[in-house]
């Protein structure tokens, strides 16, 4: 009998490697929450209610479809799209259109996605979202004709229309408040964002991060802050204890494991978490498992 190799079950590494792909902190945010495309369902003539929670893009087809959110309604003409990320708890009513459901690690996205508005609408007849009926045609071939690999497909076609619409809004200039999403759109500062994120353990310095985003280090402070509204050294803090909160809730690791992982001593880990959770991590661990809560942002 042939012997397994010791490394069966280990991924291979890629034979082609790209260098936009090392500096993408969008992509990187995207597969932290394990963001995925899922099932599409068609509706026409109906009125639908979707819970809190569900992640969703609404596709009109024919005639006007409304979406009832708290905040007013949403009037989507045929050909545009509706992208709830956050979850809102809404109506869709009217002529006919396309649901698709997004799947992610609800502990993980629920900060992440809650920076977003309730919806973002993107509209299909303007000139610069061309890849919207496009997108819409294809994914009505699939629904309405499935062939092999259709679900996969639709699943894809999902992917595209989230980073689609997260690129739309973000260049709309409609965001009211510093997050994220706006510095991983920016050229100078998602390098930066993507070395931070896939190295939480490590001690970076604000010198090191300047020179990731090629500015002087008192320009790339500025911007920064600006941009994320907290300084370097305070959004490094914050995102090595938010790390360390997921990982103490969706793993069996010890804390000191985990506290090596994000850079830590365990008596420092301790003090640390305290002071931003207001628990020690093993208290907290045990309490907010017990009541299955959504980890909230850590206090910097």
């Amino acid at each position: 009998m042939a012997e397994t190799p010791g490394n069966f079950a280990d991924p291979p590494e890629p034979l082609v490697q790209s260098e936009y792909g090392k500096r993408d902190a969008l992509s990187d945010v995207l597969q932290t929450i394990h963001l995925r495309g899922g099932e599409v369902v068609h509706s026409c003539d109906r009125t639908t209610r979707y819970p809190s929670g569900a992640r969703l893009v609404h596709l009109a087809e024919h005639g006007e479809v409304r979406v009832e959110l708290p905040d007013g309604p949403v009037d989507l003409a045929a050909g545009d799209m509706a992208l709830l990320a956050r979850g809102d708890a809404h109506t869709v009513r009217g002529g006919s259109w396309y649901t698709g459901e997004y799947l992610a690690e609800a502990l993980v996205a629920a900060p992440l996605l809650g920076v977003l508005p309730a919806a973002i609408v993107v509209r299909g007849a303007a000139e610069d979202t061309k890849w919207l009926p496009l997108s819409l045609g294809l994914m009505r071939a699939e629904v309405t004709e499935p062939q092999p690999g259709s679900r996969v497909m639709v699943a894809r076609l999902l992917d595209l229309l989230f980073i689609r619409a997260l690129r739309f809004w973000a260049a709309s200039d409609r965001q009211a408040d510093p997050g994220w999403l706006t510095a991983a759109l920016d050229p100078a500062l998602s390098p930066v964002l993507s070395a931070i994120h896939r190295a939480p353990g490590r001690d970076w310095q604000v010198d090191e991060l300047a020179k990731l985003a090629a500015l002087s280090r008192s320009a790339f402070a500025t911007r920064f802050t600006e941009v994320l509204g907290q300084p370097p050294g305070a959004y490094v803090l914050r995102h090595r204890l938010e790390h360390a909160a997921r990982l103490l809730l969706t793993t069996t690791e010890p804390v000191g494991r985990v506290a090596a992982g994000v850079g830590y001593s365990e008596a420092a880990f301790s003090r640390a978490f305290t002071r931003a959770y207001g628990s020690s991590p093993r208290a907290w661990r045990a309490s907010v498992r017990s009541r299955g809560e959504t980890p909230t942002s850590a206090r910097t």
